[in-house]
């Protein structure tokens, strides 16, 4: 899936106490988190969304939209936004898939289970894969992780030619690869 477009979708998603249609394509110019999820009023998913809704600030001033997707309803997602304090916090849109198809387009279905694996992918604003992630749902994410890829994925976008090396943070240096590198890293 890495540098292949990724699959458009159209759907219902629940943001700032409001049901609305978004499409993936509406985002085309910025840079999106897509973060998939099990289900609504679980037990590792609110610890991440919870995170990823206190570093959504940070996010946005890197040009890039927080998605979440799970195969929850619209109304599943109101009432655990109702009902949790921590879902409260969430200001990005929360997409329903209960089709599980935006599941199956992204290879994140669980078919006998009807649930998302734990994912995440990093689309460029030409909407283009550039990084992604998918674990046992037992694991949950590292926000601060996925914000650094997104930061490397956009030095790297603004600076061809360059590599980000291990742990790069902002600042840090990055390589350029070539034969007079060979045996001196």
């Amino acid at each position: 899936m890495i540098n292949k477009h990724a699959p458009d979708f159209t759907a219902t998603a629940f943001q700032n106490g409001k049901e609305q249609q978004i499409t993936l394509s509406q985002y085309l110019g910025k840079w999106v988190v897509l973060a998939f999820y099990p289900a609504d009023f679980t037990f590792v998913c609110p610890t991440e969304l919870g995170e990823l809704a206190d570093t959504y600030p940070e996010f946005c001033k890197f040009n890039c939209e927080i998605l979440s997707v799970s195969t929850d309803t619209v109304f599943v997602h109101k009432a655990w936004h109702d009902a949790s304090p921590t879902i409260k916090k969430i200001h990005f849109p929360m997409i329903a898939d209960p089709t599980r198809e935006i599941c199956t387009n992204y290879g994140t279905l669980i078919a006998e289970q009807g649930l998302s694996w734990r994912a995440t992918f990093i689309i460029d604003p030409k909407g283009i894969i550039k990084w992604y992630e998918m674990h046992d749902n037992s694991i949950g994410r590292n926000v601060t992780e996925i914000l650094r890829k997104l930061q490397a994925a956009q030095y790297v976008a603004k600076h061809p030619g360059e590599v980000c090396p291990a742990s790069w943070t902002i600042g840090k240096q990055t390589l350029k690869p070539g034969l007079e590198l060979v045996g001196k890293i």
